[in-house]
């Protein structure tokens, strides 16, 4: 189950607009390679927990090399790494030039076994983190009940 908050943001490209909800997943937290090898490895993985983490790595480091040669990195059912780059627009195609570049960026787009996981998830919505910690901060207090407004929660997810 994954859990979701809702809040209201605007639009920042017509901030004149009304806000609009939308969800947030809320995570719960985060597992190091270490911890996905021990994970695996309860799975019943041929591999050790150290095998596991050197092919991790490996995998890190030669995926870089080869999508810095400009090849793209298929993995399988978890899906595909490649880069994009995002550069600033120049008046002609003679004018641009590789400054207009500003940044590479690594993308990974999913399997289509990942694709449909809005279909096979399952939801459960919880009050925001801001909200969470309102509640907690009057309770600390000893008050019975907590004094925040929707507005409070609009700055962060």
């Amino acid at each position: 189950m994954i859990d979701y908050a809702v809040v209201l943001l605007a639009n920042p490209q017509k901030p004149e607009e009304a806000k609009k909800a939308y969800a947030f997943l809320q995570s719960r937290g985060t597992l190091t390679i270490s911890e996905l090898a021990d994970h695996m490895v309860s799975h019943g993985c041929q591999y050790d927990r150290g095998d596991i983490i050197a092919i991790i790595v490996k995998l890190v480091s030669c995926s870089k090399e080869l999508m810095l040669d400009g090849y793209r990195i298929e993995l399988g059912d978890l899906g595909k790494l490649f880069l994009t780059a995002q550069s600033s627009g120049a008046k002609t195609k003679d004018e641009f030039t590789s400054a207009n570049i500003k940044a590479i960026n690594v993308n990974f787009s999913p399997s289509k076994q990942f694709a449909d996981m809005v279909q096979r998830v399952s939801l459960h919505k919880v009050p925001t983190r801001k909200a969470v910690a309102a509640t907690l901060a009057a309770e600390n207090e000893g008050k019975t009940t907590a004094d925040w407004t929707p507005e409070v929660e609009e700055d962060e997810p």
